[in-house]
């Protein structure tokens, strides 16, 4: 199995072909879909040539559904969809047997799924402007274009490709889908108006000449069956996609506003108030200060969990307890991470952004913590960071120094390994999923998504000198790692999101 056909069945991803009488051309559109992913369901959608014998003629087969009548296209997609569900499949991707989709550019629907997971991914046909096609096929594409504009309000260059990505489980309407060529409309508009997020993916095309094409579309009675399902579904696109849009907006914002409001009545009139009257009575002591760090420690733990539309789960199969000093190193996505780190353990101080030093809210608090400003130099905050050590505490930072923009792992700065050198004390990994997500940089409403925390294995400095002699390439090689972990953790997560 390649690389691409493990990350394929590692992310759920199977590839479904409806097929209809297509025997001139089906064998190799399925061969050449088998190179670039294991999974291949063919559903025979009736086939009265001899389909089904050129598939079984194949020596590596796929998956044949076989409808004993011609039910159309719709009903072919439905009941693949219907099979990768039961076999467990999380994405499928649709292309169809008549060679006009080329399976090679299938690693471009799988990495716009990495991308925009739990989206649909549909297959913008290139250069169809310079195609020869049916003047019939322009206006169907057209057409239908504008409806879906109408009924979302979402512009897409190319509603009628058949070559996509579809979540499974947000398949919205499969009961009342129809059982031809518009049912492929109606599962984008369905989608839309749940909220499902729709994404382009330039895709190349292939149109033979006029007198080599098979085509099923029947002009009069399938612009009749459009005209009728585009009049049903601007109604309730009134009646019912726009409430809903206005209901679930709505809702984020609530969700948002309130996760801020806590946010700041709890440090500005709680756990401030009571941080500074807890530490001035009596004067601060070290007693104090390691209790101000379990109350960082039960707060967060409390908190993570209630972040509204954010499931939380964190895995440590190495049963690491931080009773030995490390420097802890996590990727940084998000505002949300702090949270997840102070949750990890209580004898932990951190190295802030600068930002975050002054920040009026909580600057008393995390200042009389230990916790310091990373912007001041490592080699100056070294002594404090020694003694702190000394003390039993482990050393967290953002080896990125900021928010990732995209999810994605920037690049890794050396002061986490100068640390782990200089402190002579193991590197713990702690790789971090979905804040990202739930609340990207800049963005400012919260989403629905799982985060995760894995807590690796602890890297002792012998073995981080082995990944380079100088700390530029023991950073490198940690990048690459977190990029292979984080990969990992969404192809097992992004299966049910």
């Amino acid at each position: 199995m390649t690389p691409q056909q493990q990350t394929l069945k590692d992310r759920g991803i199977c590839v479904i072909i409806p097929t209809y009488n297509n025997a001139g051309t089906i064998a190799h559109v399925v061969k050449r879909a088998l190179e670039q992913c294991a999974d291949v369901i063919v559903v025979c959608d009736g086939c009265t040539d001899d389909t089904l014998q050129r598939l079984d003629a194949l020596e590596n087969k796929p998956v044949v559904v076989n409808l004993p009548k011609n039910a159309g296209k719709g009903t072919a997609l439905k009941k693949g969809f219907q099979y990768a569900l039961k076999q467990g499949f999380a994405y499928a991707i649709t292309l169809d047997g008549d060679a006009q989709h080329y399976p090679e550019d299938i690693p471009l629907l799988l990495a716009a799924n990495q991308k925009h997971p739990g989206a649909i991914v549909v297959g913008e046909r290139k250069n169809l402007e310079t195609m020869e096609r049916s003047a019939g096929s322009k206006f169907a594409n057209a057409f239908s274009n504008f409806w879906f504009a109408v009924q979302t309000g979402q512009y897409l260059k190319d509603t009628q490709t058949g070559y996509r990505l579809y979540p499974l489980k947000k398949l919205y309407g499969l009961s009342l889908l129809t059982s031809r060529y518009e049912a492929e409309l109606e599962l984008l508009v369905f989608a839309s108006w749940h909220g499902v997020k729709i994404v382009n993916q330039p895709v190349n095309v292939f149109y033979p000449s006029r007198e080599e094409r098979v085509s099923h579309f029947r002009p009069g009675k399938d612009f009749t069956r459009i005209s009728v399902l585009n009049t049903i579904l601007c109604v309730l696109a009134l009646v019912y996609a726009l409430p809903l849009a206005i209901l679930r907006k709505t809702y984020a914002v609530v969700k948002t506003v309130y996760l801020l409001l806590v946010f700041v009545f709890a440090t500005l009139f709680v756990l401030t108030p009571l941080i500074h009257l807890y530490l001035k009575i009596g004067g601060i002591t070290e007693k104090k200060k390691e209790n101000l760090h379990r109350i960082f420690n039960v707060v967060t733990k409390f908190a993570r969990k209630r972040i509204p539309g954010v499931t939380y789960s964190e895995s440590n199969p190495n049963g690491e307890d931080f009773s030995k000093p490390a420097v802890i190193i996590c990727n940084h996505q998000s505002h949300l991470d702090l949270v997840s780190l102070l949750a990890v353990h209580q004898k932990m101080v951190i190295l802030t952004a600068q930002w975050v030093w002054n920040n009026p809210l909580y600057r008393y608090a995390i200042r009389n913590a230990d916790f310091l400003p990373a912007s001041e130099g490592m080699e100056k905050i070294l002594p404090q960071l020694k003694v702190l050590v000394e003390k039993g505490y482990s050393v967290a930072i953002y080896p990125e120094g900021t928010r990732s923009l995209d999810g994605n792992i920037g690049r890794f700065h050396q002061g986490a390994f100068y640390l782990a050198d200089q402190l002579n004390i193991d590197i713990v990994p702690l790789v971090l999923y979905g804040s990202g997500r739930a609340l990207p940089k800049h963005k400012f409403l919260l989403r629905k998504w799982p985060m995760h925390l894995e807590i690796d294995q602890r890297i002792a400095p012998d073995t981080l000198k082995q990944y380079g002699k100088t700390y530029f390439k023991q950073a490198s090689h940690m990048r690459q790692y977190y990029i292979k972990r984080l990969e990992q953790i969404a192809n097992r997560i992004e299966q049910h999101v």
